[in-house]
C-alpha cells in the first residue's frame, strides 16, 4: 500500500469511488427518456439529439487523455474535487439552457469532467491495494457502480414527467426535462461534500510526476507503443462497444425496434446492468480462487455464447420483442464484467510509476470509440435487431482477439515486475 492518508475502509471507499464513476453513465442514460421534451422545446430533430452524447462522449474522451496525468502530478483528491466543481457548473447549464447550442456546450462540459471519477478512481484503487484484494475492490466497485445505469433511465423517466408537484408554483425551468438537470446537480454537491470529508490523498508527494507536456506525451507513446498494453486496450475498448452499442443506440432500439414507449427504457437498462453486476459480483467471489486466466477465459466464454444466442434470436424472432431481444444483452454483460477488473489492473501494472496516465490512455481509446459508435456507427446500424446483433458480435469477437494477442505477447515477451505487480505475472506465467 503506497498511501500518503490513512484510506477509509474498503466497502466505504468502494462505494465513494463507485459513485464518483456513476456520474459518467448516468449522464448518458437518463437523458434518453428526455428526448422527446427536449427535442419538442428546441424544435430538434433526431440527428441533432443524438449529438448531445455523441458531443458530451468526445469531450469526455479528449480530457480522459490529460486526467490520469494530472492525477499522477498534483494528486488524486485535488483533480477530483476540481472535476466536481466543473461538472457542477456543467450540470446548471444544462438545467438553464436557453437554446440546443447552449445545451450541447454545457453537455461538453459535463462530459470534460464526468471521466473524472472513473479514471482517477481506478488508480486510487492501485495505490491503495494489490493483487487480489485490489481485484476485489475493482469489482465492489463495478458492483455498485452497475446501479447507475439501471436507474437512470427510470429515474430520468420519472423526472421528465414530474409537474413541480408539490411546488404548484414551480417555474418552467425547474419542472420536466430540466428537473434531471437539477436532481443531478444536487448528487454532485452531495459528492463534494462526501469527498471534503473522507477521500484522502493516496498519491504520496514523492512519487508524483511534474505535469509537462514533452514528459507526458514521451511517457503517452511508450504507453501506446508497449504491444501488451495495446492488446489489453483493444479487448477492454471492444468488450465494453459490444455492449455500448445498445447502450449509444438505446432510443432507436427501445422506441423503434422494439416499439416501446419512453417509459420502456428499463427493458434494456435493466437486464444489461443486471448483468454487469452480477459478472461483477462473480468476480469479487472468485478473485484469489482462481487464476486470472481461467476467469478471463470464462467471461469470453459468456460473450461469445451470448453472441451466437443474440444472432440466432435476432434472425428467428420477427418482429424484435422482450423478453428474448434483451436475454443475450443481458448473458454478454456479464462476461464484460467477468473480464474487465482483472484487464483493468493489468493496463495499469503495465505503467506502474505513471498508472493516472496508463488510466487516461486506455480510458481515452475507448470513450473515442464509444463517442464514434454513438455519433457516427449508430446511425448506420441500429435499423434492425439483426444489424445490432451482428455488430456487438463482431465488437466481442474483436475483443477476444485483443485478449488471445495479450496472451501471446506475454509468453514471449517478459513482463515488466516492479514491486507489487503480481496479478500480471500470473497471466504471463500461465499464458499459452
Amino acid at each position: 500500500m503506497t498511501s500518503s492518508s490513512p484510506v477509509p475502509h474498503r466497502g466505504l471507499l468502494a462505494v465513494l469511488l463507485a459513485a464518483l464513476a456513476m456520474l459518467g453513465p448516468f449522464c448518458i442514460d437518463a437523458i434518453y427518456p428526455a428526448f422527446p421534451a427536449i427535442a419538442a422545446r428546441f424544435h430538434a430533430g433526431a440527428l441533432p439529439m443524438q449529438q448531445t452524447i455523441s458531443v458530451y462522449l468526445f469531450a469526455y474522451a479528449a480530457l480522459s487523455l490529460f486526467v490520469g496525468a494530472m492525477s499522477d502530478a498534483w494528486g488524486r483528491r485535488t483533480i477530483i474535487l476540481g472535476g466536481l466543481a466543473v461538472f457542477l457548473a456543467g450540470t446548471i447549464g444544462c438545467a438553464l439552457a436557453p437554446s440546443l447550442r447552449a445545451l450541447l456546450v454545457f453537455r461538453a462540459l459535463q462530459g470534460m469532467s464526468a471521466g473524472i471519477g472513473m479514471i482517477v478512481g481506478r488508480a486510487i484503487v492501485r495505490d491503495c491495494f494489490e493483487g487480489p484484494h485490489a481485484q476485489k475492490l475493482m469489482a465492489q466497485i463495478s458492483l455498485i457502480f452497475g446501479l447507475a445505469p439501471a436507474l437512470a433511465p427510470v429515474l430520468g423517466a420519472w423526472l421528465v414527467g414530474w409537474d413541480g408537484s408539490p411546488f404548484a408554483s414551480a417555474p418552467a425551468w425547474l419542472a420536466g426535462w430540466h428537473a434531471l438537470f437539477w436532481a443531478l446537480a444536487v448528487f454532485t454537491l452531495a459528492l463534494i461534500a462526501l469527498c471534503l470529508a473522507v477521500l484522502p490523498e493516496t498519491h504520496a508527494h514523492a512519487r508524483r510526476i511534474a505535469f509537462l507536456p514533452g514528459t507526458l506525451f514521451a511517457n503517452y507513446r511508450k504507453i501506446v507503443s508497449d504491444r501488451p498494453f495495446a492488446a489489453l486496450a483493444l479487448a477492454l475498448t471492444f468488450n465494453s462497444a459490444g455492449l455500448f452499442v445498445y447502450v449509444a443506440n438505446a432510443p432507436r432500439f427501445v422506441l423503434d425496434i422494439l416499439a416501446l414507449d419512453q417509459n420502456h427504457f428499463p427493458w434494456l437498462f435493466v437486464p444489461a446492468i443486471s448483468g454487469l453486476m452480477f459478472g461483477a459480483l462473480l468476480t469479487g467471489r472468485l478473485a484469489g480462487r482462481v487464476t486470472v486466466r481461467a476467469l478471463v477465459g470464462g467471461g469470453y466464454a459468456m460473450m461469445l455464447g451470448a453472441s451466437l444466442l443474440n444472432l440466432i434470436v435476432a434472425s428467428a424472432v420477427r418482429p424484435a420483442r422482450v423478453p428474448w431481444a434483451v436475454l443475450p444483452i443481458a448473458i454478454g454483460a456479464i462476461g464484460v464484467n467477468l473480464v474487465a477488473p482483472a484487464l483493468n489492473l493489468l493496463v495499469l501494472d503495465r505503467f506502474p510509476h505513471y498508472r493516472g496516465g496508463a488510466s487516461s490512455v486506455q480510458a481515452f481509446l475507448m470513450l473515442t470509440f464509444s463517442a464514434l459508435l454513438a455519433g457516427v456507427l449508430g446511425p448506420l446500424i441500429a435499423h434492425s435487431a439483426l444489424h445490432l446483433a451482428v455488430a456487438s458480435s463482431a465488437f466481442y469477437l474483436i475483443g477476444f482477439a485483443g485478449w488471445r494477442g495479450y496472451r501471446r505477447i506475454a509468453k514471449r515477451i517478459p513482463q515488466k515486475i516492479d514491486g507489487d505487480a503480481a496479478v500480471v505475472a500470473a497471466v504471463g506465467a500461465n499464458a499459452d
